[in-house]
């Protein structure tokens, strides 16, 4: 079996790639320039050098063909674009670009190649906006509050369109939030943990976030690419909510985290509303059942775990 990962630098990216080299597939992966991308979490891992990577730019059609006929896939995995939430209120038309137009350049070279090519692509819990205090299942309607949800939202529905229009065996994973050593700085778990390492290791500092009432369903990715993997494995293509369905407010993942290194969270952070984003999700939870039906899959690391490993993680990192 051979596997195209778009965006293989990515957290994701570089624990699917693990996964599929483990399951003994020739694995390939794009980045926009691979000849002067560092592909740092892949080096982290130990899997850089097992890996075919060729540049690709997701939203040049011609691009994306050539990164096909190179790889010939079997299976592609579609998880690059821009992945900040707060980013794409500043940048609304590279995040609707780099997110739909690039999905759609996908399918359309997957149906012109012709095959039995399949394809993953990531899409979000995000799409789901504020879900209350219900678990939003593969039934839920799409509320989008952010131009990054927009974007994911779009190209949800350019997969199933194909799908239903062209045959394709095409799915959308829709993730809630997966976190991971691997995780970019700029993720609030991460800015949290390291912001509670240097404080603990003595910095007079406060560490100041948005709101800290937003509820969120947070799983450990190394979990969450295995589902990826499972979802092309099935018979039939269908799109499955990947969730622990777990709710927690941010405000007990910051107490968790300080807990770790021996602090008392409540003296050291505040909400500042300078980081409120334009509009906001208050409750975000995922209802797993149909993937624990069907792909036999379940989440089995939890919040507390998650934050736990993270400060293990980077304290190993600062020795």
């Amino acid at each position: 079996m051979r596997a195209l990962i778009c965006g293989i630098a990515g957290q994701d990216g570089a624990y699917l790639a693990q996964l599929l080299l483990r399951k003994g597939y020739e694995v390939w992966g794009t980045s926009r320039d691979a000849q002067i991308s560092t592909f740092g979490n892949l080096k982290t891992l130990g899997v850089a050098d097992k890996i075919h990577l060729c540049s690709m730019a997701p939203t040049d059609f011609r691009s994306v063909l050539n990164a096909m006929v190179r790889s010939t896939p079997n299976e592609v995995y579609l998880l690059s674009g821009q992945s900040s939430v707060g980013l794409s209120f500043e940048q609304p038309v590279e995040t609707l670009e780099s997110i739909s137009v690039a999905t759609l350049n996908l399918l359309e070279a997957i149906r012109f190649l012709g095959g039995e090519i399949k394809l993953y692509n990531a899409s979000s819990s995000e799409c789901f906006g504020d879900v209350g205090r219900e678990a939003a299942n593969e039934m839920t309607p799409f509320r989008p509050r952010s131009p990054y949800a927009v974007a994911k939202a779009s190209a949800h529905w350019m997969v199933a369109n194909y799908r239903e229009s062209y045959g394709l065996f095409a799915v959308n994973g829709i993730l809630f939030n997966h976190e991971s050593p691997l995780r970019h700085p700029r993720f609030v778990t991460r800015k949290i943990v390291e912001a509670a390492l240097r404080i603990a290791a003595g910095s007079h500092e406060q560490l100041r976030l948005g709101r800290l009432d937003i509820v969120r369903d947070w799983g450990w990715a190394p979990e969450y690419v295995d589902a990826m993997w499972r979802m092309l494995q099935q018979d039939s293509p269908e799109d499955y909510v990947i969730a622990t369905g777990v709710p927690t407010a941010l405000k007990e993942f910051v107490r968790v985290v300080f807990d770790v290194v021996g602090l008392d969270a409540e003296k050291y952070v505040v909400s500042d509303p300078s980081f409120f984003r334009p509009s906001d999700i208050d409750w975000s939870f995922g209802d797993p059942q149909r993937a624990e039906r069907q792909l036999g899959w379940r989440a089995d690391v939890r919040m507390p775990d998650i934050a736990a490993r993270l400060v293990e993680d980077l304290q190993k990192k600062q020795v």
